[in-house]
């Protein structure tokens, strides 16, 4: 698996954390291991340049997803072919805002955050009611599982 973390927001991130959700949802999804993605962090100005130029929405954004290879979630006896997955832009300043929002840790939020970013990545949406019930089950279920796998380690 390539997953190559930059971190350019300035603010200090645990990348090794982030890393080790993404093994754990490949492994989850039935992603092939050497499916390749990157995850990139950006401060508010950064990315409100993106989200006004890809969304055309005014304002940073916590995450941008950008797919490449439309690889889709593997089965247990198939998983997902080998490939460019794509890119996760994520902004820790716009999530340290709503881990306080919501009351858990920035990290916390980073890690919901890259998990739906990834989510995306592989196809799945949020827009109707039905979709939105798969994909924040499935983003909970990975992130339940990583948290019990980090409890172990």
């Amino acid at each position: 698996m390539s997953v190559e973390i930059n971190n350019e927001s300035g603010v200090d991130v645990d990348e090794a954390a982030i890393q080790r959700l993404v093994v754990y949802a490949f492994d989850h999804l039935n992603v092939h291991p050497d499916a390749e993605l990157a995850i990139q962090m950006v401060d508010e100005g950064a990315m409100e340049r993106l989200h006004i130029e890809w969304m055309d929405e005014p304002g940073p954004t916590d995450v941008l997803s950008f797919p490449m290879d439309e690889l889709r979630p593997g089965s247990d006896d198939e998983p997902t072919p080998p490939g460019l997955l794509g890119d996760i832009v994520l902004c820790p300043q716009v999530a340290i805002a709503q881990a306080e929002t919501a009351g858990h840790s920035v990290m916390d939020e980073l890690l919901l955050l890259t998990t739906h970013g990834l989510l995306h990545l592989l196809g799945f949406d949020h827009a109707e009611p039905e979709e939105e019930r798969e994909m924040f089950g499935i983003q909970r279920d990975v992130l339940v599982g990583y948290t019990l796998a980090e409890r172990k380690r």
